[in-house]
């Protein structure tokens, strides 16, 4: 009996996660890039007498104040990363096998995980515009939406070890996906509000204090 190729195809567990963690890594050390020091008069100053020290200083702070924006989405985005590369590991531990169907969910899962870049310096350029913002949420929002089919299609194949798992990983992103909306309905009145609103979420994701509801999660 011919075997077809759809049958053979993407079944491999190992190469999926290297790729991913290859995909993550690129994602993670492309973000700082945002942080990049703009070119100004410090650079070209050289502080032989005091007077032009104070006015490197300066000219220094200043940059300091232009690239402070980035910074915050940095750190949120780096955290969000985290999480997700820690959320999709978790699946594949606790995955038997894969097929062709399940890689293709994860190789798009990894395409938005590429998008968080671009996410991230939308936001950073114009960090008091909502419509950057809103975007970044959507980026989120397709993230958990792509690992929640995953746990789907896995469930209905029969693909984990154990099924007692599959309500963990579903709670913990439905719970999370809630937070961040909440955090975009901050963001309508102040978006550092819901930058910081974000931060804080990842922080609890990433500690997973002993209070409730975060120890459920």
């Amino acid at each position: 009996m011919t075997t077809s190729y759809p049958r053979i195809a993407g079944q491999s567990l190992e190469r999926l996660a290297a790729l991913s963690d290859g995909i993550f890594a690129v994602a993670m050390t492309l973000l700082v890039l945002d942080l990049r020091v703009p070119v100004g008069e410090v650079t070209g100053q050289h502080p032989v007498w005091s007077g032009a020290g104070r006015a490197a200083d300066r000219a220094a702070w200043e940059v300091l104040v232009e690239v402070g924006p980035h910074f915050l989405p940095f750190v949120m985005s780096f955290m969000t990363l985290g999480i997700f590369w820690i959320g999709q590991q978790t699946q594949f531990n606790h995955f038997a096998r894969t097929d062709r169907h399940l890689t293709w969910i994860h190789l798009a899962f990894l395409a938005l995980v590429c998008l968080m870049p671009f996410s991230t310096n939308f936001v950073g350029e114009y960090p008091t515009a909502r419509v950057p913002f809103v975007v970044y949420w959507l980026n989120l929002l397709l993230l958990g939406l792509a690992l929640l089919a995953s746990l789907r299609y896995a469930a209905r194949h029969g693909m984990f070890k154990t099924e007692d798992v599959l309500g963990a990983l579903r709670r913990r992103i439905v719970f999370y996906q809630a937070g961040y909306a909440g955090a975009v309905v901050l963001s309508l009145v102040d978006t550092y509000a819901g930058m910081g609103a974000l931060v804080l979420l990842q922080l609890l994701s990433a500690l997973a204090p002993p209070i409730p509801p975060f120890n459920r999660f």
